[in-house]
């Protein structure tokens, strides 16, 4: 359900037609979700049909015409409801990537560390990505950023810790113990 809060706490700021949702989500959101367009489409023609968003026809100048949603009494209902369960509990976090650190002795040593090195890299990207979005947003979104960022320093230290241990364990190529 955390999409649907996303959507309508986005609605509930601005109404908006789905075209501004997913420019929103894609430009200024991209690190904390995943949605894609025919999701967030989906979800939308759901929630109408659910009641929670009403939809009108508008058009502005010579555009073509664009669907924009906005909340409905039933919609905020469900917000509240939404943003209340979740913000009152912790979500357990399913870091996919870590599967494989399970088996990395699987792998040569040498190997292993060219791999999170790498893996380092598109860590480091995403976090300028995230450092990038736009300083100007206000409220919520901000922390939502921040705590974001926050994560990803954090994998960040990390893995440099990781990389560190690995490059000085013993040439036998055993695993690093935790410090």
């Amino acid at each position: 359900m955390n999409r649907e809060l996303l959507l309508l706490g986005l609605l509930r700021q601005q109404q908006m037609h789905g075209y501004e949702l997913h420019e929103f989500i894609n430009t200024r959101l991209t690190t904390c979700t995943d949605l894609k367009k025919s999701a967030a489409y989906y979800l939308l023609k759901k929630m109408e049909t659910d009641g929670w968003l009403e939809q009108e026809t508008t058009r502005q100048g010579n555009r073509p015409p664009r669907q924009v949603y906005r909340l409905t009494p039933a919609g905020e209902a469900v917000f509240q409801r939404l943003l209340r369960e979740h913000l009152g509990r912790h979500h357990r976090v399913h870091l996919t990537d870590d599967i494989s650190l399970a088996f990395l002795d699987a792998l040569p040593p040498d190997e292993a560390l060219a791999l999170l090195r790498k893996r380092r890299t598109s860590l480091q990207a995403d976090l300028e990505r995230a450092e990038q979005a736009p300083g100007h947003l206000q409220g919520g979104m901000s922390l939502l950023l921040e705590h974001w960022r926050h994560h990803l320093l954090s994998e960040l230290h990390w893995l440099d810790s990781l990389i560190r241990r690995m490059e000085s364990a013993a040439p036998d190529g055993g695993l690093p113990a935790p410090p």
